[in-house]
């Protein structure tokens, strides 16, 4: 079976899901509304359910050849002493591979030199998006319409397909967290691959790449909108006292190079994922907080399962059907359970609350620790027909 599809969105699940139904056949344009791929964003973390995606699009080596395997690290206070440690080597044990850190710049391009040139439309916003009869979806974008018989939705949390398909929806609400983050100028001498240092109602973390850099984020709560004059010079002022190296990681980067970002959420799930022959895929379906890296490959395992959908048939609303029924609930439990984590972690600022979870988190076994882990890493895709 195969068709013509338009993905609106050209992030990583929207390039995704274009590989995939490519992969089964289908004739697919990539719509991006941005003018320029900036590729804005810092680092990457891809856990093996994500990996195992990318492995089945058949971009998973490539990737793989650019990324750093996190094998060392774990969870600190700012004062450094440690509450778990991370055992990349059982990691990769259990699942076949550990997490791997990557610039999302360079996985933005690995996605986009897998799709032929001319595939992927830039300064295309998706003015209208809307099912005209039973199999065919009319996209409108600049002075171009296309008949379809297939949209996925990949316009990110602010998705304005979504809101046009469920306009009760509240869409995204703030986490009461914000995100300041970037990628240092050049390497730094770092003792681990990943780290994750919890205050009170603060974090900040950071995850080695392969050429020595490192994309290191700081996560305060703070009511939305919230900005600073001059961002790093504030984060120095907050992380000063903080333990090596996050001095070090913030003396690396240039001050233009600080991105900041509200960290918003889809709180209330989407009673579904399709709509006609319109899919939901990615943020736009499902965003959820970033405390347990699972977002991108939620849209990674979105894209080859709606791939694997369509490429086994019988017809594309069974396909679609199948989908919702297979991705809608283990997206939206990751979601919740991401939600759960922050409530745990950063944002957490009552100081008996943190004693009790640090002394928590210190008494765990590793080997439970890891169980946790592989309850969302422990994804097997289906294969693509």
């Amino acid at each position: 079976m195969g068709g013509t599809a338009v993905v609106v969105g050209g992030g990583i699940g929207g390039l995704a899901a274009a590989i995939g139904l490519r992969r089964i056949g289908w004739d697919v344009t990539v719509v991006e509304r941005a003018s320029r791929l900036e590729d804005a964003g810092a680092g990457i973390s891809l856990a093996a359910n994500g990996l195992r995606a990318l492995d089945e699009l058949g971009v998973g080596k490539a990737v793989r050849d650019a990324s750093r395997g996190q094998y060392s690290g774990g969870t600190r206070t700012p004062r450094g002493g440690w509450l778990t440690r991370m055992d990349g080597v059982a990691l990769e044990k259990a699942v076949g591979t550990p997490i791997m850190g990557i610039p999302r710049s360079t996985l933005h391009r690995l996605l986009r030199d897998a799709l032929p040139a001319g595939s992927l439309l830039i300064g295309s916003e998706a003015a209208s998006v809307e099912q005209t009869a039973p199999g065919t979806v009319h996209v409108a974008f600049g002075d171009t319409v296309l008949d379809a018989d297939l949209v996925v939705a990949a316009d990110g949390i602010g998705s304005k397909v979504r809101s046009r398909l469920f306009p009760g929806h509240p869409g995204p609400v703030h986490s009461g967290s914000t995100v300041l983050r970037a990628v240092t100028e050049h390497a730094v001498d770092l003792r681990t691959d990943f780290e994750l240092t919890w205050g009170r109602g603060a974090e900040f973390g950071h995850i080695a790449f392969l050429d020595g850099r490192a994309e290191w984020h700081a996560v305060l709560s703070l009511p939305a909108g919230t900005r600073f004059a001059d961002p790093l010079a504030e984060l120095r002022r907050r992380f000063h006292a903080w333990h090596d190296p996050v001095p070090a990681l913030l003396d690396a980067t240039r001050p233009d190079a600080v991105l900041h970002h509200d960290v918003n959420e889809l709180r209330t799930p989407l009673p579904t994922y399709t709509v006609g022959r319109i899919a939901l895929l990615g943020d736009a379906a499902h965003a959820m907080t970033p405390n347990l890296g699972q977002g991108a490959c939620q849209a990674l395992e979105d894209a080859v399962t709606l791939a694997a959908a369509l490429g086994a048939g019988p017809t594309v609303d069974t396909a679609l059907a199948r989908y919702d029924a297979e991705r809608r609930p283990r997206s939206q439990a990751v979601a919740q359970a991401a939600r759960q984590a922050g409530r745990m972690g950063q944002q957490l600022s009552h100081p008996l609350a943190v004693t009790l979870r640090n002394t928590a988190m210190r008494l765990t076994p590793s080997r439970v620790a890891t169980r946790m882990i592989l309850r969302h890493h422990a994804w097997v895709p289906p294969q693509l027909n």
